[in-house]
This record gives structure tokens, sequence and C-alpha cells, in this order.
């Protein structure tokens, strides 16, 4: 039975659907002001391998992940660049959604907008005024009554009176509590705005994800999700509204991935510390980004180096000659290998122990071909077969070992120098034979010979 450690019980629960074999999950997605980093792919990476292995698990998942087209972030950018927020955001859209095809990113299901929700967000709004959870002070504003809701700080632990000590309100702000957070924001000089009951502005950033979710997944949902960062106080206010709204549970299951870090410190555009996803990708194969994400465990931070990077394109190059030379076939055998690792990912998505896996159906697989190819074919298929709900091991084995040839040397010319040596062995002329190695060797070919013949790819 699958495991997820839920955040909100800081526990490992078994996971059982509110409904039947359906399974509803809503993860927060990105704010679209500018290219993604590492770290927004380390989220959506995270969230791709549940939705994976949940549907592998079998169970029918309606996945929404949200896309925040209005804050303050984006009406800045937008404004610093001489455009509209609409065409900014439209643009830094259409970017994410090329830097999750290049990792093999599923799309969600659903991908609402926040400007798209704007009357629901007026809707939920009324409902907490209407409750006394929300007060509207007549300034424009309207804000959140922090105080009155008794479960606050479930989520991330935090107590009220903790919270209390050096909080304060901002000159300008309305609050009757300092803690007091705002869902309605009054129009400011040149900043985009909608129509609403409480004047013309636009909608705070935690009530958005509220009324998206519960609008796509309903009043309570199986499991939220997003980065660590936001467990506080983001996704506390979350709860704090849709509980209060709807007077049911929010999300039965909250699951947090860990941070990108680099020298300690979060990976973040606030740090300036950060790496967009095309800027890695500029240097590694998208495959190999993919499996530095995947192969620490979801919860865990990652530390972020070549030297990590170097260690995923070290492991995938193992996997891929383990399938190098074999036919595709349907997966057989290795069953005791499947076991274990449904086993690791039942284990709250334990990929870690999943690779590990992988690396010893690896070895089986070297083991068996010198004897029985057709064994070592079907072990293949299995390797490829748990590889894709990892997202990787798809690609043709000397595609990506031979990836970043292309203008670095003629691919026609080292299979002549290869066959041109391979000659020079059947006539036991030893010395030409070497020389072509030498010759190949300098244009940074590296050569693998085995009882299928002779191979190559790229020296690292």
């Amino acid at each position: 039975m699958l495991t997820i450690y839920n955040t909100l019980t800081k526990t490992k629960e078994p996971f059982k659907p509110l409904d039947g074999n359906n399974v509803r999950m809503y993860v927060c997605g990105m704010t679209v002001y500018d290219y993604c980093h590492l770290g927004h792919g380390r989220s959506m990476v995270a969230f791709d391998l549940a939705t994976r292995w949940l549907r592998k698990s079998g169970y029918n998942l309606t996945y929404v992940r949200n896309i925040t087209d209005i804050d303050d972030k984006i009406i800045n950018r937008a404004n610093e660049n001489g455009e509209t927020f609409d065409a900014l955001t439209a643009r830094m859209i259409d970017a994410m959604h090329e830097d999750e095809r290049r990792l093999n990113i599923l799309p969600p299901d659903q991908e609402p907008r926040a400007t798209d929700h704007i009357a629901g967000m007026h809707a939920m709004i009324q409902t907490l005024i209407d409750k006394g959870y929300a007060y509207a002070p007549g300034n424009g504003d309207v804000y959140y009554r922090v105080g009155k809701f008794v479960g606050y700080g479930k989520l991330s632990r935090k107590k009220i009176e903790d919270l209390r000590i050096g909080a304060r309100i901002e000159v300008g702000e309305a609050k009757q509590d300092p803690l007091d957070f705002v869902l309605w924001k009054g129009v400011k000089p040149g900043e985009p705005s909608w129509e609403s009951p409480w004047g013309p502005g636009r909608p705070g950033w935690h009530i958005e994800c509220s009324v998206m979710s519960t609008c796509c997944l309903g009043e309570s949902f199986d499991i939220h999700g997003g980065g660590s960062d936001l467990e506080f106080p983001h996704h506390e206010n979350e709860i704090a509204q849709s509980e209060a709204a709807t007077g049911k549970p929010y999300a039965n299951a909250w699951m947090h991935c860990g941070m990108i870090r680099i020298n300690g410190e979060k990976m973040s555009k606030s740090l300036n510390n950060f790496f967009t996803i095309r800027d890695v990708l500029e240097k590694y194969h998208p495959e190999v980004v993919r499996y530095l994400l995947v192969a620490s465990h979801y919860r865990s931070a990652i530390n972020y180096s070549e030297d990590s990077l170097r260690d995923a394109k070290g492991a995938l190059e193992r996997f891929y000659h383990a399938l190098r030379g074999l036919p595709r076939v349907p997966a057989s055998g290795g069953d005791a290998f499947v076991e274990r690792f449904t086993a690791a990912m039942n284990d709250d998505f334990g990929t870690p122990e999943a690779c590990a896996v992988l690396f010893d159906l690896v070895r089986e697989i070297n083991r068996v071909r010198e004897s029985d190819v057709s064994a070592a074919a079907g072990l293949a298929g299995r390797l490829r077969e748990l590889g894709d709900v990892l997202g990787v091991l798809q690609l043709e084995a000397d595609d990506f070992l031979r990836a970043g040839a292309e203008g670095k040397v003629d691919a026609a010319q080292v299979e002549g120098l290869i066959q041109a040596r391979l000659q020079a062995r059947a006539d036991k002329n030893w010395g030409e034979s070497d020389r072509i190695r030498d010759q190949l060797t300098a244009m940074g070919v590296v050569l693998e010979d085995s009882k299928g013949g002779t191979t190559w790819r790229l020296a690292d």
C-alpha cells in the first residue's frame, strides 16, 4: 500500500482516496514573471513523479497545477520591460511549457490561471466577510481575520502568540491585527485592476489558490502539494481561508518537496543565486537534469553543483550502456526487481531506493547478456519500463551516449575509422588498429568493444 508523508500530521500515512479510486491533487504552480529556475523544476518534477506513480498504481488521478498570472512581481517586471502584464505572462507561460517538455514533465490535467477566477475570489471573500472571518476597512482592501480561525498554525506548527512577537502594521495598512493578511488589494495608480464589491483592485496571493483548488477539485480533496517554502504562510493561509469558508477539511494530505540549495542557501530569485532551467540545459542533457532531480527523495534538499550533474550523467551512462545493442522487446523477467521497485515507490515515493534497484537490474542485464541475449533484452525492457516511472531511459542508447556529438565530430568519419580498425584487427594488423584508436581518442571519441561489436561515444 502507498504511504505518503503528510506535512499536516508530520507522519507517514497509508494513502486512502476520499472517493474510491479517484484521486484529486492540487499543486501550487509558478508565478510567471521570469524564466523558471531549477528550484521550480524540482517542484514540477517531484509532482510529475507522484503523478506517474499514482497512475501506474491504478488510481484515476485528476492533477491540477495553477498559474499565478497577477501579483506584485509580475506588475513590477512588466513595468520595467515597458509591456503589459498579460503580454509578459503569456511569454513566460510559453517558456515554462517549453522547459517542461524538455524535462519530460507531463502536463497537468487542468492549469487554471488566477485572472480567470476573479469572480470566484469575490464570492469566497464575501462568504468570509459574512462569517466574520474577513473585514473591509473601507479603503478598498479586504483582510482575513487570523485570530478568529481556531486552527491557525496547524500545518506549520506555528503559534499565534509567537507570530505576534515583532509583528507590526505597516504604514498605509488598515489591519486590525498585524497577523491579518490581505484578500483583496485596493487599486493603485498604474496597476491592472478588476471591479469588486469593495472597489476596483486585484486579489491577494493566498486567496487565488483557495479558489482555484476548490473550483477545480471540490471543497475537500486528496493531496495538496508545493515547495517546502510555501508551507508558511501560503499554505497555512489557504487552510484558514478555505476551511473557514466551507466549514469542511481542505486537503486530506499535504506534500512538500525540498529546495535546491547552492552553498547551503535556497536557490531563489530574491537571493540572485539561481540558474534557470534553460541555462542548465545549455550545458547538460535534459535527461541528466531530470535524473538529478528524481534521484534524491522529493522531501530532501538537493545541493546543486557541477559535480552532482556529472554524477547524474554518469549514472545514466551506466543505464544506457546496459541497454545498448539489445533489441527493444516487451519487458520480461526481473520480477524481484519490480517488487523491490514497487516497495520503494510505495514508501512515500522513495526514489533513492528505486534508483538503487535500477543499478542492480543493470548488473543483472550485463551478467545475463553474455549467455542469453534474449533474456537480457527482456530485462532491458523491464529497465525501460521502470525508468519510465522516473521519466528517464526512453531514448535510444546511442542517441543519449552520443548527445552533443553534432558539431564536435563527424559521425560518418568516426564510423569509417571504426570499420577500418575492425578490418585491421581482422588482418591482425595490430599496429594499424592501435593507430586508429589513438586517432579516435585524439578526436574525443571513446571506443567500447564487446561481443556484439564496437560502439562509440564522446569522452566526458
